[in-house]
């Protein structure tokens, strides 16, 4: 290679700067217009690399599923499989905060079924604010889940189980599936990437059902 010989530049990373949001202005939305199906409706908080929301709609074809990733690639891709997967019509994928997007979405009773897929990683008290499933979250699915409606949390960290269980069992509108755990989740054969792979290495899966009054 001579001094003259260009070198080749890394290609630049993408910001995902145009993940879908829910408005552009940060105003309200209303739930329904987000997507074309009429059937019931999953939302699902954290759905990561998507596996969840996919294998849901291929086993309940007249479902609709609104999901919303923090992370906008995750978020993304998803919309974008989706897409191809023919699913867009009645399913997407937001790059959204759950604790800001839910009380901006209007449509009280709207939302058949949730998911919380493994959120909160982190378990030391100094994350406690960090925390997405918090007294305002449950709130916000109390005014969102039907009555009758179902609500999934789970995770593989006990110290955090230990924390949403009273949250959502010592809500008026929400009452236990399990007490306080599990063993199965509702929605099979779907699952997370993160479930299907703590079932996969043998690590305990704590799932909390609990369902809208």
């Amino acid at each position: 290679m001579t001094d003259e010989t260009p070198i080749a530049s890394k290609p630049r990373p993408r910001s995902y700067a145009h993940a879908p949001r829910l408005a552009a202005d940060g105003g309200k939305v209303e739930l329904r217009s987000l997507f074309s199906g009429t059937g019931p409706v999953m939302l699902e908080i954290g759905p990561g690399r998507g596996r969840f929301a996919l294998e849901l709609l291929a086993a309940r074809p007249d479902w609709s599923v609104l999901a919303l990733e923090i992370r906008k690639k995750l978020a993304f891709n998803l919309d974008e499989r989706m897409r191809e997967r023919g699913c867009s019509p009645r399913a997407r994928c937001f790059a959204e905060d759950a604790r800001e997007a839910l009380p901006r979405l209007i449509g009280d009773g709207t939302v058949s079924a949730a998911a919380i897929h493994f959120p909160d990683p982190w378990w030391k008290k100094r994350h406690a604010k960090r925390m997405v499933v918090g007294d305002e979250l449950v709130n916000e699915l109390a005014r969102l889940v039907a009555k009758g409606g179902t609500v999934l949390v789970q995770t593989d960290v006990i110290e955090r189980a230990e924390a949403y269980f009273p949250r959502f069992a010592e809500h008026p509108e929400f009452a236990s599936k399990g007490a306080p755990y599990v063993e199965e989740s509702p929605f099979v054969p779907a699952r997370s990437n993160r479930e299907a792979m703590a079932i996969t290495d043998g690590l305990p899966v704590y799932r909390m059902v609990f369902e809208r009054r």
